[in-house]
């Protein structure tokens, strides 16, 4: 029987420990589970949650912190010094497990020990609302190269994954190390392309794997202001992991120009739907396109930026109740484009 170890961080989320909990131990048949709860010094009873939980089961330890660390230093705690089984899962506090999740998960690492970790997919459900069904069946297995998971990252410039849907085998986490402090918003990012330059990818399929639990507390942003930060991280994320692992990736070079365009896009591609929104009261255009500028030298050569430059002639006024003209105009230009290759191709 395979073994996982969870790690719990839990800060001022003692309301939402036992439900979190009773997914991990009370519903993953067939793995032999450990959990590790680490308080980091919550100012309300959470460590007291916790410890009422502890002497209920003896799978699960304790631990609090006397002082704030930050999630970052409290991830690696558990991920590094604790855990010890043959896997580790890294699961928020407010978040829980599918039914299963870990023995689909076990069973996929078992049967392929060239993947180093898997992943699946996460139901988002609005806290105070019922928990959505989830798919439970034994699910599929796919394994995916992780050169070729790491290209599709640099492609896409975006994360795939939430984190609690994550199992990782303990013998690489500890190998790669853990959680880069530096990346406070993005070190996830960041993780899962160190684990893929490293191992093969695993994704169980046909199966909904764990859940994650949308608030007001969130750590992730969602304002205005926040989404040009994202992008940052993001930015600082994929450079980081080209940093450490590049000798591992003998075309670095090229990913690193293909994901600094990625993300140029994604500016540029918010920048002008501020306008089709009028948000550009809310929105940094002028810092989104700096960013984009700063990512690639042909910035300004890009789709987006033609569309930003074409909604700012228009006006902030007026785009909003433009926007389905222009949009019905570049929908035709495409299908014109689109008719002429094809009479091309047919030598006509």
């Amino acid at each position: 029987m395979s073994s996982v170890s969870v790690v719990i961080p839990c800060y001022k989320y003692g309301h939402y420990l036992e439900d979190c909990v009773r997914s991990v131990l009370d519903e993953q048949p067939g793995v032999d589970v450990r959990v590790l709860i680490i308080d980091d010094a919550s100012p309300d009873d959470s460590a007291e949650a916790a410890r009422k939980l502890a002497a209920q089961d003896d799978r699960i330890e304790v631990r609090v912190h006397e002082r704030n660390r930050g999630h970052i230093a409290t991830y690696n705690e558990g991920l590094l010094e604790w855990a010890d089984g043959d896997y580790c899962a890294l699961l928020s506090a407010d978040d829980r497990l599918v039914p299963g999740a870990l023995t689909r998960a076990a069973a996929l690492l078992d049967a392929h020990p060239e993947a180093g970790f898997c992943y699946g997919r996460p139901i988002h459900f609005q806290h105070g609302r019922p928990l959505p069904a989830a798919r439970t069946g034994t699910g599929g297995q796919v394994v995916y190269p992780g050169h070729w998971w790491l290209e599709r990252r640099f492609r896409e410039g975006t994360g795939c994954i939430t984190s609690p849907e994550v199992v990782v085998r303990t013998s690489l986490q500890r190998r790669i190390g853990g959680y880069d402090p530096e990346l406070p918003h993005a070190g996830d990012i960041e993780m899962w392309m160190r684990l893929a330059a490293h191992a093969d990818v695993g994704y169980v399929s046909g199966a909904d794997q764990a859940y994650y639990r949308v608030h007001g507390q969130n750590m992730s942003t969602t304002d205005f202001g926040g989404q040009l930060d994202d992008l940052r991280q993001r930015l600082v994320a994929y450079e980081s992991a080209l940093a450490k692992c590049g000798d591992r990736l003998p075309d670095a070079d090229r990913l690193g120009e293909i994901v600094h365009r990625r993300l140029a896009r994604h500016a540029l591609r918010r920048a002008y739907r501020a306008y089709d929104r009028g948000r550009t009261d809310a929105v940094p255009v002028d810092e989104l396109v700096d960013f984009a500028r700063a990512c690639t030298p042909d910035a300004e050569a890009l789709p987006e930026f033609r569309a930003l430059r074409l909604r700012r002639r228009i006006g902030t006024t007026a785009m909003p109740y433009l926007q389905p003209l222009v949009l019905s105009a570049v929908y035709e230009r495409g299908r014109e484009w689109l008719w002429w290759q094809s009479w091309k191709r047919r030598g006509l």
